[in-house]
């Protein structure tokens, strides 16, 4: 099968699901413009008297001290509607796909009470959180079938932001991923500069392939398709924000909202737009930057997180798209034919009321990131990033790959030596890119994923604050992941 066989047959999944969507609109008399797909959480959590924040459902907090989050989060097997006219088998975060929102503060002790009700050994990954080596989630510490753990943690000062959860299982994050375990999570800062009377959105990026009976398909043992998804990572085209296909969020006419993106799709790298409008770039996986940056577009890689300020600078009843605009990430040879397709994602509908007299000032110095000295490190660690390895190796769980000092500075040198893009992503600790192909980046930013366009090089800086253990790096496309692209790194 060459690119265009594959394009074809991915376009004609979508064609059916499509045709299968309208004729359940057209039976259940629900046929009208900006239909949202999906389990739809608003009203029916609303009803159930559930906390929504940010358009999801917050996990209740179970203590009442000051200080203390605890929650109940549960993974387990679930039938869900994800697309119209079927039920699908998944697996399920508290029955929900995404998962409840973990809110806390920048001080806030959490414990998380977790259950494993599928039938398979999982973990959860607080994907992008400084915590201990056993509260991480990785493949060390998986937590079987029927069986609890509790994670507990506390949120360190300086790092509010968008994080998110996911299981980081060996050799089964992308399978697991795929059946819908992923979740968002907020972290606050008492202090944040911008005023909690914006609307807030949390937007968790996602897609996925379905079946003709409706169910996640993945690819068969040995087929072209299972090659391709080797190679790219598995992508679907079915695109979800949060739990709807293509839904509609409102703003007025000179309202500024704060949008919190994260991109959970194991492969998909989303360039976003929004058509006729910027954005005010202000944060990204660590939190808010220093300086805001005014951007006309946003590429997110997989596992990358983004805050955005949206102006509503259209005119009342005017409607705008945010879309994945054209990214080539592919190798050449299974690059697939339709990559330079524009996709919706969701539609901003202006309402009718007249502008807002918005007095919001944006100041021009969001907070202080304290720079880790370059002329603090002791070490410099080159990673070269293949088809599949990192540095010629294959994970393997009973070896350390790198061993640090705890409290050390470092710098690593990241290389793509292929033509595909790879995300790299460092657990446990943020660090600060330094640089892209040599050219010194604009500003400080906190990340934990930093993506590499094929045949590219990073570098950045990190210091093993607080915390030793066996920490892994890998690539973030969950197949490569799941290959063995990724590393041990002990920190003692």
């Amino acid at each position: 099968m060459d690119d265009l066989s594959y394009s074809s047959s991915t376009k004609a999944c979508s064609v059916l699901i499509m045709l299968l969507s309208l004729t359940w609109l057209i039976g259940s008399g629900n046929l009208m413009g900006n239909q949202q797909w999906g389990n739809s959480l608003t009203e029916s959590s609303e009803k159930n008297g559930e906390r929504i924040v940010a358009r999801h459902p917050v996990l209740e907090n179970l203590s009442s001290e000051s200080g203390i989050v605890e929650v109940e989060l549960t993974a387990s097997k679930e039938r869900l509607s994800l697309v119209p006219g079927f039920e699908t088998d998944v697996y399920a975060y508290n029955g929900r796909i995404p998962g409840p929102m973990l809110e806390a503060s920048e001080g806030d002790s959490v414990i998380v009470h977790f259950k494993n009700d599928l039938p398979e050994e999982t973990t959860v990954h607080w994907h992008g959180m400084h915590l201990p080596f056993v509260m991480d989630g990785s493949p060390f510490h998986p937590v079987g079938p029927g069986e609890t753990f509790t994670y507990s943690f506390r949120i360190h000062p300086g790092t509010a932001g968008t994080y998110w959860y996911h299981p980081h299982p060996h050799h089964r994050t992308a399978w697991q991923v795929g059946k819908g375990l992923y979740g968002g999570i907020i972290i606050r800062d008492p202090e944040d500069p911008l005023p909690d009377t914006l609307t807030e959105y949390l937007l968790i990026l996602s897609d996925n392939r379905f079946d003709k009976k409706g169910e996640v398909e993945f690819a068969e043992p040995g087929s072209r398709q299972e090659r391709i998804d080797d190679m790219n990572g598995r992508e679907g085209d079915v695109l979800f924000v949060n739990d709807e296909i293509m839904p509609e969020l409102s703003i007025r006419s000179g309202e500024v909202q704060r949008w919190r993106i994260v991109n959970a799709s194991g492969a998909r790298i989303y360039r976003l737009g929004l058509e006729g409008h910027t954005f005010t770039h202000i944060g990204s996986d660590g939190g808010l930057f220093e300086n805001p940056e005014e951007v006309d577009e946003i590429v997110l890689a997989n596992g990358e997180r983004a805050e955005l300020l949206v102006h509503g600078t259209g005119d009342p009843g005017r409607e705008v798209i945010l879309q994945a605009l054209p990214y080539d990430r592919y190798m050449p040879m299974w690059r697939p034919s339709d990559w330079n397709e524009t996709l919706d994602l969701l539609t901003l509908q202006y309402t009718g009321d007249p502008p807002a007299d918005s007095n919001f000032e944006l100041p021009e110095t969001l907070r202080k990131i304290p720079e880790i000295n370059i002329e603090d490190a002791t070490e410099t660690r080159i990673m070269r990033m293949t088809n599949g390895k990192i540095n010629s190796k294959t994970m393997d769980m009973n070896r350390v790959d790198e061993t640090a000092e705890l409290g050390a500075t470092e710098i690593w040198d990241i290389r793509n030596l292929v033509g595909m893009d790879h995300p790299f992503h460092l657990h446990g600790f943020q660090f600060q890119v330094i640089d892209r192909n040599g050219n010194p980046v604009s500003q400080r930013k906190w990340k934990d994923t930093v993506n590499l366009p094929g045949f590219e090089s990073a570098r950045f800086i990190v210091r093993y604050d607080n915390y030793p253990g066996k920490w892994m790096f890998h690539c973030h496309i969950l197949d490569h992941e799941d290959q063995g692209m990724m590393g041990v790194l002990e920190v003692k």
